[in-house]
């Protein structure tokens, strides 16, 4: 179903399923990433949800937990925190990256995925999809803490990917809905695609 306006950049928190049928394939990025034919198959068949916890520490700093599950398969867990500092994780599925994340406004989105922005300079390809669709969050409460209205998260990998993620809520079908645009590059080779979530409860 759509996400209720009480969810928004500011409170993911929550259960969420992808929606398959609204979302492009993953397989192609999930073989550039070095996941096997065999493994790709079980996870285009699984139903995957997320559970979210977004909630911010004694310090000020945004943080969001978030255990995804495939049925069939091992769940994975992620920590991140929002303060653009890389931090190392490890899983079954991905092996050893390290990832970072932020808040960011449209603005500045426009300005990271720019043709002198910093995407281009670390040679982030296709970097310009990461700032398509998107819709900003209603007035007031729910954005980031500067009125941000986006999430952006970037991951090297150990096996030699990497991926940049851009978060938020785009109008799918005329409903409001939870995406992800998802860039995933190894070399001079790149997968762009949308994840697109029902939320649950």
């Amino acid at each position: 179903m759509a996400a209720p306006a009480s969810k928004t950049i500011g409170d993911l928190s929550g259960k969420w399923t992808l929606n398959k049928t609204l979302s492009d394939p993953t397989d192609p990025a999930l073989a550039l990433q070095g996941i096997g034919w065999l493994l790709r198959k079980g996870i285009g068949a699984a139903t995957v949800t997320i559970v979210a916890k977004q909630y911010v520490d004694d310090a000020g700093t945004s943080h969001i937990d978030i255990d995804q599950s495939a049925s069939g398969l091992s769940s994975t867990h992620e920590a991140r925190v929002l303060d653009w500092t890389g931090r190392e994780h490890k899983d079954w599925l991905f092996g050893k990256v390290e990832g970072k994340s932020r808040f960011i406004t449209a603005a500045e989105l426009a300005s990271f995925v720019a043709e002198d922005g910093e995407a281009r300079k670390e040679g982030w390809v296709d970097s310009a999809f990461l700032a398509e669709d998107w819709i900003e969050n209603q007035e007031g409460e729910g954005k980031g803490p500067k009125g941000e209205t986006n999430i952006l998260n970037h991951v090297k990998a150990e096996a030699g990917w990497f991926a940049t993620q851009v978060w938020g809520f785009q109008d799918i079908g005329g409903e409001r809905r939870y995406v992800r645009n998802v860039v995933v590059a190894k070399g001079d080779t790149f997968e762009s695609f949308k994840m697109i979530y029902d939320f649950n409860e």
